[in-house]
């Protein structure tokens, strides 16, 4: 869909240190928080050009920070580099007074992005250009990097949000999602087992679903990780755990069908395959807590779509009452077969991840 905002949208890239003339603009639906569109000159896509949400995102400086930092790391022959499009003030962002913050992107053509893994070829890339991704920012410096969204993956934060929502939510609500709210409960006890004392805190994406890794059309080789507004402090199992619940799974975020949700060994296997073709650069103490990771990350997402539909839907879009719980469910079911996977996935990760000394 062409947008009809070419004029103002022309006006913005005036701003930006490109070539001075007349660019066509495609509206990306992809995202929920970002405005974004693609740049063209003749049909021939040339930058991606996106409107920052600062009211998701409220430090719009320290989140671009982290990107310019990020991207001078994230070049090799086996990851292919985003480049950020400066200002003629040379900046890596313009601040317009009526629409907010903008940022412009180089675009890499022909390539393309998958909700969920159905191939163990593509399961191999994820974990490939993961394991890429981790490797080329581990001398980066921590303290250049803010926190985009504080307690993002705060256990501890989510579960007391969770108690709060459970004291005020209406009790038709607290009789619908009475089953998730003793799975939320015990699954929350079980993960106490994780300890992130012994554990490097790196630079990570935190957001690494499949389809925020861009694809080449031509031979289904991963490129680059994209939708870099996460980029953060976190842990390794952070990352890990949020691109197997999409790789392991088959099914939609949000299926309500549970029977079609699945853990795909398979999968799991070649993505732990494509970490190991990086070779060694986890502590043993970060792959033994892997497995955990995989039931952390879809289970902290569905209790916060819990907490949100008990609060009445303050935080999430919902297009229909229950969707929150809906979420919480579909989240919740593959968080309980991750759990069933717990020895199966120690032996994996054990068997084919070479602990770097």
């Amino acid at each position: 869909m062409i947008v009809n905002k070419n004029v103002e949208l022309n006006e913005l890239l005036q701003n930006f240190s490109i070539d001075r003339k007349t660019y066509e603009f495609q509206g990306i639906n992809q995202g929920y928080i970002n405005d974004t569109y693609l740049v063209l000159d003749n049909q021939y896509p040339l930058y991606i050009l996106q409107r920052v949400n600062h009211n998701v995102f409220k430090d719009v400086h320290g989140l671009m920070g982290n990107i310019a930092n990020a991207f001078q790391h994230l070049e090799d022959e086996n990851y292919t580099a985003i480049e950020l499009l400066k200002t003629e003030s040379d900046n890596s962002y313009y601040k317009d007074k009526k629409t907010g913050y903008w940022r412009l992107m180089s675009y890499i053509n022909n390539t393309t992005a998958y909700d969920n893994a159905t191939d163990t070829n593509i399961a191999f890339e994820a974990g490939r250009v993961v394991g890429k991704f981790h490797q080329l920012l581990a001398e980066a410096a921590l303290d250049k990097y803010v926190d985009t969204i504080p307690n993002f993956h705060n256990l501890p934060l989510r579960e007391k949000q969770f108690e709060e929502s459970i004291q005020s939510a209406k009790a038709e609500k607290l009789e619908t999602a009475e089953n998730a709210i003793s799975f939320a409960k015990e699954t929350l006890e079980k993960l106490k087992i994780l300890d992130n004392s012994k554990l490097p805190l790196r630079v990570c994406h935190n957001d690494t679903k499949l389809n925020n890794i861009l694809f080449s059309k031509e031979d289904n080789k991963a490129l680059c990780l994209i939708d870099l507004d996460t980029i953060m402090k976190g842990y390794f199992y952070f990352d890990f755990g949020d691109a197997i619940r999409t790789v392991a799974n088959t099914a939609a975020e949000d299926e309500q069908d549970h029977d079609k949700i699945t853990f795909e060994r398979p999968l799991f296997e070649a993505f732990i395959r494509g970490l190991e073709s990086n070779g060694p650069f986890l502590s043993k103490e970060e792959i033994d807590l892997l497995p955990w990771g995989a039931v952390f990350m879809p289970f902290i997402h569905g209790l916060r779509a819990l907490t949100d539909y008990l609060n009445d839907n303050i935080y999430y879009k919902v297009s229909y009452e229950n969707q929150n719980l809906d979420r919480c469910l579909s989240l919740f079911n593959f968080t309980n077969k991750a759990l069933q996977e717990i020895e199966y996935m120690t032996q994996v990760v054990k068997e084919g991840l070479t602990p770097k000394v």
